[in-house]
């Protein structure tokens, strides 16, 4: 048995890609799950999923950068019980544009999707459970929030501003374990957008993101996935404040 075993976690971004993999294999640990996305059809199908393999699972449709939406999924997870914290895996790329060219809505969906759906989730989430003296806040970071690539410039800021929200929040609530996870170079839609992405920087943002298909640099949802279960399974303390990244699971 481990830490998170009977516990519930909720996980944003969990209708595809890396969200999907990571609710299947935390249902597979027996974690129970509220899971969040913002489209109806493929969350409901993972949902399914997870509980056929014998977890308790709520979904929650909308946007976690709303309010309500985030209220919701924290609701939800009191109610199934024993709720323990939240990953937070949401992410939008919108690749290709100068930052410049990017349209204010698309700027601004980048930065919510990583940004201020974060601060929803610690702004709902920390209540109860500092109120229980423990719990689990994790955010996905990116080599991007170190680096300024051309034509991915709203996610390389969008992820810099995350992972020091993550620092920020390790630092007021120390007694809730809060880390960064860098998930590797996934093969997910993101990927597939940024080699075929449009705009003044395209050429530059299709040759990085082909180089990682060509090289076989990618690695699957599952393998990631697989990787941060164990660390958070494991001892998830010892990267409180800091970053993990798949290779340390």
């Amino acid at each position: 048995m481990h830490a998170l075993e009977n516990k519930t976690i909720i996980i944003t971004g969990a209708s595809r890609g890396i969200g999907k993999a990571l609710s299947h294999e935390l249902a597979r640990s027996g974690v129970n799950l509220v899971l969040n996305a913002r489209h109806n059809s493929p969350l409901a199908g993972v949902a399914e999923e997870c509980e056929q393999l014998g977890v308790a699972v709520h979904y929650v449709v909308g946007d976690a950068a709303e309010s309500q939406v985030a209220a919701k999924c924290v609701d939800a997870a009191i109610k199934i019980g024993k709720f323990y914290g939240f990953i937070h895996a949401a992410g939008v790329l919108q690749p290709g544009p100068h930052i410049w060219e990017l349209p204010e809505d698309k700027f601004q969906e980048v930065i919510d999707a990583s940004v201020k759906a974060g601060y929803q989730m610690i702004r709902t989430a920390l209540p109860p459970l500092r109120e229980q003296g423990e719990g689990l806040a994790v955010f996905f970071g990116s080599g991007a929030a170190e680096t300024n690539t051309a034509g991915i410039g709203a996610y390389c800021i969008a992820k810099a501003s995350e992972e020091h929200l993550a620092r920020q929040l390790a630092v007021e609530a120390p007694e809730i374990t809060t880390l960064i996870y860098r998930p590797g170079v996934v093969e997910t839609r993101m990927q597939k957008q940024a080699r075929q992405a449009e705009g003044g920087s395209a050429d530059v943002v299709r040759e990085k993101f082909w180089g990682f298909k060509n090289k076989g640099e990618l690695i699957t949802p599952e393998q990631t996935a697989k990787a941060l279960v164990t660390i958070l399974t494991g001892d998830p303390r010892k990267f409180h404040g800091k970053v993990a990244t798949w290779r340390d699971g």
